[in-house]
Protein backbone atom coordinates (compact mmCIF):
# COMPACT_ATOMS: atom_id res chain seq x y z
CA UNK A 1 0.00 0.00 0.00
CA UNK A 2 2.59 2.48 1.13
CA UNK A 3 4.94 1.41 -2.15
CA UNK A 4 1.84 2.49 -4.15
CA UNK A 5 1.68 5.61 -2.92
CA UNK A 6 5.00 6.56 -2.96
CA UNK A 7 4.72 5.47 -6.64
CA UNK A 8 1.52 7.99 -7.37
CA UNK A 9 3.65 10.71 -6.05
CA UNK A 10 6.59 10.15 -7.55
CA UNK A 11 4.42 9.83 -10.97
CA UNK A 12 2.77 13.19 -10.31
CA UNK A 13 5.58 14.85 -9.56
CA UNK A 14 7.47 13.41 -12.63
CA UNK A 15 5.11 15.31 -14.45
CA UNK A 16 4.60 18.35 -11.92
CA UNK A 17 8.58 18.97 -12.85
CA UNK A 18 8.25 18.92 -16.48
CA UNK A 19 5.91 21.43 -16.38
CA UNK A 20 8.33 23.43 -14.08
CA UNK A 21 10.61 22.95 -16.00
CA UNK A 22 8.67 24.10 -19.11
CA UNK A 23 7.52 27.03 -17.11
CA UNK A 24 10.53 28.35 -16.64
CA UNK A 25 10.91 29.48 -20.03
CA UNK A 26 7.42 31.32 -19.82
CA UNK A 27 7.98 33.22 -16.51
CA UNK A 28 8.65 37.04 -17.78
CA UNK A 29 6.48 36.31 -20.59
CA UNK A 30 2.63 36.98 -19.13
CA UNK A 31 4.07 40.27 -17.72
CA UNK A 32 2.75 43.51 -19.03
CA UNK A 33 6.10 44.36 -20.38
CA UNK A 34 6.86 40.44 -21.29
CA UNK A 35 6.53 39.24 -25.16
CA UNK A 36 3.55 37.25 -25.25
CA UNK A 37 2.20 40.23 -23.77
CA UNK A 38 3.02 42.41 -26.81
CA UNK A 39 2.25 40.26 -29.49
CA UNK A 40 -1.23 40.10 -31.68
CA UNK A 41 -3.53 36.71 -30.13
CA UNK A 42 -6.77 35.68 -31.71
CA UNK A 43 -10.00 36.53 -30.20
CA UNK A 44 -10.38 33.50 -28.35
CA UNK A 45 -6.88 33.83 -26.58
CA UNK A 46 -8.08 32.55 -22.88
CA UNK A 47 -6.69 35.20 -20.07
CA UNK A 48 -3.46 35.17 -18.89
CA UNK A 49 -4.32 33.82 -15.59
CA UNK A 50 -6.30 30.54 -16.67
CA UNK A 51 -2.61 29.04 -18.52
CA UNK A 52 -1.25 27.87 -15.03
CA UNK A 53 -4.13 26.43 -12.66
CA UNK A 54 -5.73 24.18 -16.27
CA UNK A 55 -1.37 22.84 -16.84
CA UNK A 56 -1.32 22.10 -12.81
CA UNK A 57 -4.22 19.93 -13.09
CA UNK A 58 -3.22 18.57 -16.87
CA UNK A 59 0.00 17.32 -15.42
CA UNK A 60 -1.99 16.02 -12.19
CA UNK A 61 -4.07 13.79 -14.42
CA UNK A 62 -1.01 13.01 -16.31
CA UNK A 63 0.65 11.92 -13.45
CA UNK A 64 -1.87 9.79 -12.21
CA UNK A 65 -2.62 8.00 -15.75
CA UNK A 66 1.09 7.42 -15.38
CA UNK A 67 0.86 5.91 -12.04
CA UNK A 68 -2.47 3.43 -13.22
CA UNK A 69 -0.01 1.64 -16.35
CA UNK A 70 3.40 1.56 -14.56
CA UNK A 71 0.62 -0.23 -11.37
CA UNK A 72 0.17 -3.17 -13.68
CA UNK A 73 3.79 -3.60 -13.41
CA UNK A 74 4.93 -2.94 -16.72
CA UNK A 75 8.34 -2.40 -17.30
CA UNK A 76 9.88 0.93 -17.10
CA UNK A 77 12.14 0.58 -20.68
CA UNK A 78 8.31 -0.61 -22.10
CA UNK A 79 6.98 0.81 -25.04
CA UNK A 80 3.83 2.90 -23.41
CA UNK A 81 6.24 4.56 -21.01
CA UNK A 82 8.88 5.50 -23.86
CA UNK A 83 5.77 6.77 -25.84
CA UNK A 84 4.86 8.72 -22.73
CA UNK A 85 8.37 9.56 -21.52
CA UNK A 86 8.54 11.29 -25.37
CA UNK A 87 5.33 13.19 -25.45
CA UNK A 88 5.78 15.10 -21.74
CA UNK A 89 9.43 15.77 -23.55
CA UNK A 90 7.52 17.18 -26.39
CA UNK A 91 5.69 19.11 -24.07
CA UNK A 92 8.68 20.78 -22.29
CA UNK A 93 10.33 21.08 -25.46
CA UNK A 94 6.92 23.18 -26.74
CA UNK A 95 7.55 25.95 -24.38
CA UNK A 96 10.90 26.32 -25.08
CA UNK A 97 10.64 26.93 -28.26
CA UNK A 98 7.16 29.16 -28.28
CA UNK A 99 8.57 31.20 -25.27
CA UNK A 100 11.97 30.87 -25.20
CA UNK A 101 13.15 31.06 -28.72
CA UNK A 102 9.85 32.67 -29.25
CA UNK A 103 9.40 30.81 -32.37
CA UNK A 104 5.22 30.54 -33.32
CA UNK A 105 6.19 28.66 -36.15
CA UNK A 106 8.92 26.18 -34.86
CA UNK A 107 5.90 25.58 -31.73
CA UNK A 108 3.48 25.00 -34.10
CA UNK A 109 5.36 22.19 -35.66
CA UNK A 110 6.24 20.73 -32.62
CA UNK A 111 2.76 20.62 -30.93
CA UNK A 112 1.86 18.77 -34.04
CA UNK A 113 4.45 16.15 -32.68
CA UNK A 114 3.60 16.46 -28.99
CA UNK A 115 -0.30 15.85 -30.29
CA UNK A 116 0.45 13.27 -32.30
CA UNK A 117 2.23 11.75 -29.43
CA UNK A 118 -0.14 12.20 -26.91
CA UNK A 119 -2.48 10.48 -29.05
CA UNK A 120 -0.32 7.61 -29.77
CA UNK A 121 -0.14 6.98 -25.63
CA UNK A 122 -3.84 7.58 -25.18
CA UNK A 123 -4.41 4.54 -27.80
CA UNK A 124 -1.31 2.78 -26.44
CA UNK A 125 -2.69 3.24 -22.71
CA UNK A 126 -5.87 2.27 -23.47
CA UNK A 127 -5.33 -1.87 -23.24
CA UNK A 128 -3.39 -1.70 -20.18
CA UNK A 129 -5.50 0.47 -18.42
CA UNK A 130 -9.21 2.17 -19.45
CA UNK A 131 -8.56 4.64 -16.45
CA UNK A 132 -5.15 5.58 -17.48
CA UNK A 133 -6.21 7.05 -21.21
CA UNK A 134 -9.39 8.42 -20.16
CA UNK A 135 -7.54 10.52 -17.85
CA UNK A 136 -5.35 11.61 -20.94
CA UNK A 137 -8.16 13.08 -22.56
CA UNK A 138 -8.53 16.92 -21.35
CA UNK A 139 -4.50 16.66 -22.32
CA UNK A 140 -5.69 16.04 -25.64
CA UNK A 141 -8.26 18.54 -25.80
CA UNK A 142 -6.36 21.24 -24.06
CA UNK A 143 -3.36 20.53 -26.72
CA UNK A 144 -6.15 20.52 -29.14
CA UNK A 145 -6.94 24.15 -28.70
CA UNK A 146 -3.36 25.14 -28.36
CA UNK A 147 -2.36 23.94 -31.01
CA UNK A 148 -4.96 26.13 -32.94
CA UNK A 149 -4.02 28.94 -30.89
CA UNK A 150 0.05 28.42 -31.55
CA UNK A 151 -1.01 28.01 -35.17
CA UNK A 152 -3.32 31.57 -34.39
CA UNK A 153 -0.65 33.52 -32.84
CA UNK A 154 2.19 32.52 -35.61
CA UNK A 155 -0.37 33.45 -38.55
CA UNK A 156 -0.75 37.17 -36.71
CA UNK A 157 2.46 37.46 -36.01
CA UNK A 158 4.44 36.37 -39.18
CA UNK A 159 6.37 38.82 -40.87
Amino acid sequence: MIQNILLLIACIIICEIAGAIGALFNKNSFSKSGWYAKIKKPSFNPPNWIFAPVWILLYLLMGVSLYLVLDTRISLLSFPIIIFLVQLLLNMFWTGIFFGLRKPGYAFIEIVLMWLAIVATIIIFYPISKLASYLLIPYFLWVSFASILNFSIWWLNKE
